[in-house]
């Protein structure tokens, strides 16, 4: 027999062989890990990105002008409520003071000299010895007399106000912010900026956003978005260098406005912060966790991703089946899914290498690893 018959002859047995082999491996079916659908209970976590703000961030602007006399505080001071924080120059404003107490003293004795005349003219009157109009011009310059002393009061009260102006003292417990004014500066309550800010950091308020799928799914679980705020369970909090911070928070408030350009919803939740360590201004993620109780719960590796639809393989009569199913938002660490829609206990699925596996395929759930 010629070689180059041999080497043909052999070539089509190795073919064959092959054949016989692949064929035999679709008929008997592939080996994929399948599971059973069940119900179980599992905590899942949803982080969002967050900024941190004390409860209060006060601006420190002066109500009169001056020059600033003394600065009592440094950046970053821990201060307390009523405590001074600047002084500016009182001298014209004392002078203001004392001016209008002479003011006050001289309407006081037009006051006096005022209603010694009237009594006078009464007397007279009485004995019909002046006229009716002498009687009322005494009674009109009393009256204008004593509103004198009333604006002469007024002016005082405002001049004692200014001066207590010159001293701005701290509205509440807070930390010192930056100070940009230096003794000598000239300030006003129309200068550009502030003297500072104290920011009490007592209570911080974490912002986040929610995304209007997720506080509608969350209306439709309680019924009312008033109930969705109260139903929120404690969370957490990240911190930028990622530790966590030890001391839960709770949900207080949401807009309940979608922001046209984001299409979410802002949030606020607030943290106690007996030690200081959170900064306002700083950022973090807020972390929500939710047990789900008697949940249908799948690997993520049971699933795969088509134009942002979420697809698992049912086993139905030894055959894959492509189903769409919905999960719940949050998840436990990209390893697990609760499904919301799209399957049913007792359903079998291909738990791993759904990438894989082709829409008709036969699937042997014999070969499992484990169910």
């Amino acid at each position: 027999m010629d070689m180059k018959n041999v080497i043909w002859i052999l070539a089509l047995s190795f073919v064959m062989a092959g054949c016989k082999g692949k064929g035999s491996q679709e008929e008997s079916g592939a080996a994929f890990k399948t599971l059973i659908v069940s119900r179980s209970n599992i905590q899942l976590s949803q982080d969002y990105p967050a900024s941190i703000e004390g409860r209060q961030s006060i601006r420190i602007i002066p109500r009169i002008e001056g020059y600033l006399q003394n600065v009592h505080i440094k950046e970053g001071q821990h201060v307390k409520r009523g405590q001074t924080l600047f002084t500016i120059d009182q001298t014209p404003y004392r002078a203001e003071v004392t001016a209008a107490e002479a003011n006050v003293a001289v309407a006081e004795a037009n006051v006096a000299e005022a209603q010694l005349n009237y009594d006078s003219r009464q007397r007279l009157h009485n004995k019909d010895i002046v006229s009716d109009y002498d009687l009322q011009s005494a009674s009109a310059r009393l009256k204008m007399a004593q509103a004198g002393l009333l604006q002469s009061k007024a002016q005082l009260e405002t001049a004692r106000n200014n001066l207590s102006y010159t001293v701005l003292k701290s509205p509440s417990d807070g930390i010192v912010g930056t100070l940009p004014y230096r003794v000598g500066d000239y300030v006003s309550s129309s200068m550009q900026g502030e003297l500072t800010r104290i920011a009490d950091n007592s209570e911080m308020y974490v912002y986040f956003s929610l995304t209007e799928r997720d506080v509608m799914n969350r209306m439709q679980e309680q019924g009312s978005f008033d109930k969705v705020v109260t139903a929120f369970p404690p969370v957490s909090l990240q911190l930028s260098n990622g530790e966590i911070y030890p001391l839960k928070g709770k949900v207080e408030s949401i807009s309940g406005i979608v922001e046209s350009n984001t299409g979410a919803l802002s949030a606020r939740a607030v943290f106690t912060n007996p030690d200081g360590v959170l900064l306002s201004g700083s950022t973090g993620r807020l972390i929500v966790a939710e047990e789900h109780e008697q949940s249908i719960v799948i690997p993520q590796t049971a699933t795969y991703e088509i134009l942002n639809k979420i697809y698992v393989y049912k086993v139905v009569h030894g055959l894959a089946q492509s189903a769409i199913i919905e999960v719940a938002p949050a998840s436990d660490g990209l390893i697990n899914y609760v499904v919301t829609r799209g399957l049913s206990e007792g359903d079998v699925i291909v738990a791993e290498g759904a990438g894989y596996v082709r829409e008709g395929m036969e699937i042997d759930i014999n070969k499992q690893a484990e169910q």
